[in-house]
C-alpha cells in the first residue's frame, strides 16, 4: 500500500485520467473509453486504499506479514495503473474489432440489447456464451445506475475493458494460491510469494489478452478459483466455479477434473505412504529391473481401486466434480461433440507433438528455473545410467512425431500469429528438423518433471493426464492452449530464489514491450485486403 504522501500526489482520479483521455463528443469507442472512467477510478481508489490481505477491522499485521500486505498493494496497484496506459494504447490503435473480435464483439453486443434467441448466434463462434453472460452482468448494472446508453455501454471500449478487470482478478487469485500452495516457512520468503505473483500476472500469452476482447482472461480466473476453493475444501463451490469456466471454453472442464484428481491424489498419497511403511517394516527386498517403480505404482492403483470402500469414500469427496462431467458427457451427446459452431476448423485428432511443442514452450518461459549445466549434466549422467529406458522413450517418441504430426491449415495460412513463424523458419527447414528436435524434448519433459519432485507421485500423474487431455486433441498449435497448464505447473514448483524471479520477471516485461511495440506500430496489408493487420500470439 503506498504511502499517505504518494497517494495524495498520485491519486486515483489523476491516475485513471491519464488512461482514459478521449471526449465525448468523438467517436463511440471514445465514448465507452470515457465512460469507463468512473469504473477505473473506483478500482482504483479500492486499490489504493484497501488494507493489506487478511487485515479486517481491528486487525493488526505485525512484521513480515504487515509487509507482505504493502508489496502485494503496491505490486497489484502499479499492474493495474501500467494495463489501464496499455488499454488506453491499444484501444486507440485497435478502433474496430481485431482477428477473433469480429466475433465476439458483435454476439457480446446482441446479448447487450438483449437478443439471447438461438438465432441471434453466429455460428462462426466455437465457445459457449460465458464472457458474454459475464459482460453483460458488468455492464447492464452500471447502466442502470449510472444512466447510461447501450450504445456507450455496449461500445467496444466497455466490453474490452472487462477482460481489464478480469486481470486483477487473476493477480489476486494468483496470490491466494502461492500463498495456499506454497508451504509458508522460512525458506520463502513474502518477497518470493509476491514477484512469483507478478511474474505470473505478466505471462506474456496471457497478459497480451487482457487488452483484447478474448476469452482468455475470464477462463483462466474461473478455473483458478476452482482450484482455489478445491484446495480450501470447497469442493461444490470449486465445481461450480469450474461450470462457469467451462461456459468460457469448453476444455475447461478438463481443469475442473484436476480439481477432483488432486483430492483422489492426496488419498493415494496418505495410502502410498501407509503401503511404504508396511514393507518397509516387513523388510521385503525392494523390486529392480526398468520401469519397476512404475509398475509398483500401478499394481497399487489395481489393489487400491478394487476395494468398494476406496471408492466410496472417494466418490463422497468428489461428487460435486462427477455431476459435473455428467452434466458434460450429457452435453458432448446431445450436442454431438464438444465444439459448437464451426467445426470444420476444430476436428479432434491424436498430436502428440502438442506435447513436445508445450514442453518446449514451458522451458523458454521458464529458464531461469528449469535451464542450467548442472541440470544438463545431471540428465546426461541420469540417460546414461538408465539407457533402456531412455532408449525406449526415444524411440516412442520419434514414432509420435513421425505417424502423428498434424498441421492445420491455419497455421499454414495466417501470417498474423508468432506460430507461423516458428513453424516456417524452425520446422519447414528441412524434414528431419522435427526428430533431431526429440533429444531437446526429452530433455524438456525430464526437467519439468524434475521440478515438480516436490508433489507426490500420483500428483504428477494427475497433472500429466490432464495436460495430455488438453492439449493432444487439438490439431491447431496455437500458444494459448498452454496458457492454463502453464500456469498449473507454475504454480506448483517450489518458490525460485529472489534472483531467479527477478530474471524471469525481467525477460516477462521485455517480451511483452516487444510484443506490443510490435503489434501496435509493425503493421502491414494483404495485397487482397486493405484493413490493417498486425502480429500477435
Amino acid at each position: 500500500r503506498p504511502s499517505a504522501a504518494l497517494r495524495k500526489r498520485f491519486t486515483p482520479e489523476t491516475a485513471t485520467s491519464l488512461c482514459f483521455r478521449p471526449t465525448l463528443s468523438q467517436h463511440p469507442l471514445r465514448a465507452g473509453l470515457a465512460l469507463a472512467r468512473p469504473a477505473a477510478t473506483g478500482l482504483a481508489r479500492w486499490i489504493l486504499s484497501a488494507r493489506p490481505p487478511g487485515a479486517g477491522p481491528g486487525t493488526r499485521l505485525h512484521g513480515m506479514a504487515q509487509l507482505e500486505g504493502y508489496y502485494f498493494s503496491a505490486a497489484l496497484s502499479c499492474t493495474f495503473l501500467v494495463s489501464c496506459l496499455l488499454f488506453s494504447a491499444f484501444s486507440r490503435a485497435l478502433r474496430e474489432p481485431y482477428m477473433d473480435e469480429i466475433f465476439h464483439l458483435p454476439q457480446a453486443q446482441r446479448y447487450c440489447e438483449g437478443r439471447f434467441s438461438l438465432s441471434q448466434w453466429d455460428p462462426m463462434i466455437t465457445t459457449l456464451p460465458g464472457l458474454y453472460l459475464v459482460s453483460v452482468g458488468v455492464v447492464k448494472p452500471a447502466s442502470w445506475i449510472l444512466g447510461w446508453s447501450e450504445h456507450v455501454v455496449c461500445s467496444i471500449g466497455m466490453l474490452r475493458f472487462v477482460n481489464l478487470l478480469f486481470s486483477v482478478g487473476n493477480f489476486y487469485l494468483l496470490y491466494l494460491l502461492f500463498r495456499k500452495v506454497q508451504p509458508r516457512n522460512k525458506a520463502s520468503s513474502s518477497i518470493q510469494r509476491i514477484l512469483s505473483t507478478l511474474t505470473l500476472a505478466l505471462f506474456p500469452t496471457l497478459y497480451f489478452f487482457n487488452f483484447l476482447y478474448y476469452t482468455e482472461p475470464g477462463s483462466v480466473f474461473f478455473t483458478l478459483f476452482a482450484y482455489l476453493m478445491c484446495l480450501y475444501g470447497n469442493h461444490r463451490t470449486s465445481a461450480l466455479l469450474g461450470f462457469c469456466g467451462f461456459m468460457f471454453r469448453q476444455t475447461n472442464i478438463i481443469w475442473a477434473a484436476f480439481c477432483a484428481g488432486h483430492i483422489i491424489a492426496q488419498k493415494l498419497s496418505d495410502a502410498w505412504k501407509t503401503e511404504l511403511q508396511k514393507k518397509k517394516e516387513e523388510r521385503l527386498p525392494p523390486v529392480k529391473g526398468p520401469f519397476s517403480e512404475l509398475r509398483r505404482v500401478l499394481h497399487f492403483l489395481l489393489v487400491y481401486s478394487m476395494s468398494l470402500k476406496n471408492l466410496s469414500m472417494l466418490f463422497l469427496l468428489t461428487w460435486p466434480y462427477i455431476l459435473l462431467l455428467v452434466a458434460f458427457l450429457v452435453f458432448v451427446v446431445v450436442n454431438g461433440g464438444i465444439v459448437i459452431g464451426d467445426r470444420s476448423s476444430h476436428e479432434a485428432c491424436l498430436h502428440f507433438p502438442q506435447l513436445f511443442y508445450f514442453f518446449s514452450f514451458t522451458v523458454f518461459f521458464s529458464f531461469p528455473h528449469l535451464l542450467s549445466p548442472t541440470k544438463i549434466k545431471t540428465f546426461l549422467s541420469l540417460v546414461w545410467k538408465r539407457r533402456v529406458q531412455f532408449s525406449v522413450i526415444l524411440l516412442v517418441s520419434v514414432f509420435f512425431v513421425w505417424r502423428f504430426t498434424y498441421v492445420h491449415k491455419y497455421l499454414l495460412a495466417d501470417n498474423r500469429h508468432y506460430t507461423f513463424y516458428v513453424w516456417k523458419r524452425v520446422f519447414q527447414r528441412h524434414e528431419i528438423v522435427k526428430y533431431l528436435l526429440v533429444p531437446a524434448y526429452m530433455f524438456a519433459g525430464w526437467t519439468i518433471a524434475d521440478s515438480l519432485k516436490s508433489k507426490s507421485i500420483f500428483w504428477n500423474l494427475m497433472f500429466f493426464v490432464c495436460l495430455v487431455t488438453s492439449t493432444v486433441p487439438q490439431k491447431l498449435l496455437e500458444f494459448r492452449y498452454f496458457i492454463l497448464p502453464y500456469i498449473i505447473y507454475r504454480l506448483n514448483i517450489p518458490l525460485p530464489s529472489v534472483s531467479r524471479l527477478v530474471c524471469e520477471l525481467g525477460c516477462y516485461t521485455v517480451v511483452n514491450f516487444l510484443t506490443f511495440y510490435i503489434f501496435l506500430n509493425k503493421t502491414f496489408q494483404w495485397p487482397d485486403n486493405q484493413d490493417i493487420q498486425r502480429f500477435m500470439w
